[in-house]
């Protein structure tokens, strides 16, 4: 039997671990590199004081994708992890006593926007029906085509789904067409300010996460979202897959237009193939020569960006009152706030923020009578973060997230870490500090992101956020699956 040829993954996010499961399944001898002590990249999970962090995301969308992901190894989910669906899926706080549930039935759902805008209800029925449309044709069909050229989406069926995508009009157009209460406008925006750029440079394809917020819902792995990575660094061990950790790629060796070999501190790893995971720019502006690289430092820059984030996890002494699962505070101006992130960056005046409280679905994550927050504030990339500021944006939010609970927190604070611009540049080489990879405006969409294989170099790929088809935990999953399909089908096993 040949030998197989030899695959090196650089990142154990979800894009690097999909890729490394697909090509092991096909029959390659993969190797995951991994800068950090364990697997998930931005989705690590850190212990201390007998309470269990998420790092990064905390959102659980999609279920299908996860399911669809598990499928192709003859695996479900449920062989790695439980999933509960939370009701309500979120809370929203308009303002002190002010606060909207969102439920998980879509006959309360219905409810909801019945008495908030009386004769909505055919319009979000609508809104909805087109939103599932987009979903499919979106998440089923156009985030698995590699975009990398424009003929692949020549396609009749996929040409007549395009005009009904609305990547010419925006989400904000397309919601104000139907609502015009502000409240519920905002909770159909938020996931776009959130996770991209303004609702007005955001074609209306988008609505296709409100169908996966609002029709799919809100899920939980019991034990925490890390759970699904080590469920997928499981399987991939099963398929026969090899990581390295604290094994920091600190160059790509290139030779005669091909990348033969990785460099670590423990000495030179030789391949056949290389699907970087890792930050792309990362990779492409510092671990390749300068020849060999398909995008200027000035492309990049001219690259719009999704926001950062100033995290914050915190210990509780006690159990809190007046918190969901998940809950979002917009009882500021989300104009004023979008402006700050996207127009004029700056640190925000009155950020909008976000508050994951997992310990009170899952007493495993935290100690008995204590509480597990994770306080999340959207912030522009690329801005100067320091200890001051940190401290700043800590006792601004905390005296709100007080007032707007009607409790007292700061005084049981126990254990506390935060997390921003200068970490996510430090423990996952990220591009001017951002969290979200590039914003989903329509000319960074599809053929228009950087391209999942480097033109000059013959057997380099790339997986993940700053790649097709984009942020978030699903289409990176599905980003790992895409690039290898492309890997199986020019370089056969």
């Amino acid at each position: 039997m040949a030998n197989k040829k030899k695959v090196i993954v650089i990142g154990s996010g979800f894009a690097g671990l999909s890729a490394a499961c697909h090509l092991a399944k096909e029959g390659f001898e993969v190797t995951v590199l991994e800068k950090n002590e364990s697997a998930g990249g931005r989705a690590s999970k850190f212990e201390a004081e007998g309470f269990v962090f998420d790092m990064g995301p905390s959102w659980y969308w999609m279920p299908d994708v996860f399911e669809q992901f598990f499928a192709h190894f003859g695996k479900k989910v449920s062989d790695y992890y439980e999933l509960v669906r939370l009701d309500p899926g979120y809370r929203i706080y308009y303002g002190q006593d002010d606060i909207m549930d969102v439920p998980a039935s879509l006959d309360d759902l219905y409810a909801m926007f019945e008495k908030l805008e009386p004769g909505s209800t055919p319009n979000l029925k609508r809104f909805l029906k087109e939103a599932a449309e987009k979903y499919e044709a979106g998440i089923n069909d156009l985030v698995h085509r590699p975009s990398r050229s424009i003929w692949e989406f020549a396609d009749p069926k996929l040409l007549t789904a395009l005009f009904r995508l609305q990547l010419f009009t925006s989400i904000r157009k397309h919601v104000k067409g139907l609502f015009k209460n502000e409240k519920l406008v905002k909770l159909l925006e938020f996931p776009v300010y959130f996770l991209g750029a303004l609702p007005e440079n955001t074609p209306a394809l988008y609505s296709l996460m409100n169908y996966a917020d609002l029709v799919l819902g809100t899920w939980y792995p019991k034990g925490g979202m890390y759970e699904i990575i080590g469920g997928m660094v499981k399987l991939a061990e099963e398929l026969g897959v090899k990581f390295k950790y604290n094994a920091a790629v600190t160059e790509i060796n290139i030779h005669a237009g091909r990348a033969g070999s990785v460099n670590t501190a423990e000495g030179t790893l030789f391949a056949d193939i290389i699907v970087a995971g890792a930050d792309y720019n990362h990779v492409e502006q510092n671990l390749i020569p300068k020849p060999y690289r398909q995008y200027s430092e000035s492309y990049w820059d001219s690259r719009i960006m999704a926001p950062s984030s100033l995290i914050f996890y915190l210990g509780v002494d006690k159990k809190l009152n007046n918190l969901l699962h998940h809950n979002l505070f917009f009882d500021q101006s989300f104009e004023q706030f979008a402006d700050e992130i996207y127009t004029h960056p700056k640190w925000p005046e009155n950020p909008l923020f976000y508050v994951c409280a997992p310990s009170i679905t899952d007493h495993t994550v935290a100690p008995e009578g204590k509480e597990n927050l994770f306080i999340l504030i959207p912030v522009a990339p690329g801005l100067d973060d320091n200890e001051v500021t940190r401290a700043h944006y800590y006792e601004l939010i905390m005296q709100r997230l007080e007032k707007l609970t009607g409790q007292s927190i700061r005084e049981h604070v126990i254990y506390k870490r935060s997390f921003a611009h200068n970490d996510f540049m430090s423990r996952y080489n990220s591009f001017k500090g951002n969290a979200y990879g590039l914003a989903n405006t329509l000319m960074q969409t599809a053929i228009f992101k950087p391209s999942l294989k480097n033109s000059k170099i013959k057997n380099l790929y790339f997986a993940g956020q700053l790649t097709v088809p984009g942020p978030g935990v699903p289409p990176s999953i599905i980003s790992g699956e895409v690039v290898a399909k492309e890997v199986v089908r020019e370089f056969g096993v």
